[in-house]
């Protein structure tokens, strides 16, 4: 029997679904896929990026102190996880990003069929 390597587990991040049922303020962590990266010119400096998880998009806005600190995986990142506090305005949800990493490394066990998806005790 071949010898067992140890199994990556997925960042521990609340669903886009969850998202609109937490009270504004209160800070979260998500990850997800990066859809769209915007910079607009009459930001002033603030990225607006679109993740996606299996439940949902997420928006997020990185201003540009934490954009600075974080360009790296904001630039190059297929998909990350980021922590921030929820705001909401005009009916519309987003996470005010205060953290961000790049995950991207984990995209390669999807395409892994020995990786497991979920920790053996847990089902989905």
């Amino acid at each position: 029997m071949p010898p067992s390597r140890p199994i990556p587990r997925p960042p521990s991040a609340l669903i886009a679904a969850a998202l609109p049922d937490v009270a504004p303020g209160r800070r979260v962590t998500v990850a997800g896929l990066v859809l769209v990266r915007q910079r607009p010119g009459t930001a002033r400096g603030v990225v607006f990026v679109t993740l996606e998880d299996e439940t949902g998009t997420i928006n997020v806005v990185i201003w540009r102190k934490v954009f600075d600190r974080f360009r790296r995986a904001v630039i190059a990142g297929r998909m990350l996880r980021v922590t921030g506090r929820v705001e909401r305005q005009s009916g519309v949800t987003h996470l005010v990003a205060e953290e961000i990493e790049d995950i991207s490394a984990l995209l390669d066990l999807l395409a892994d069929p020995e990786t497991p998806l979920s920790p053996p005790d847990q089902t989905g």
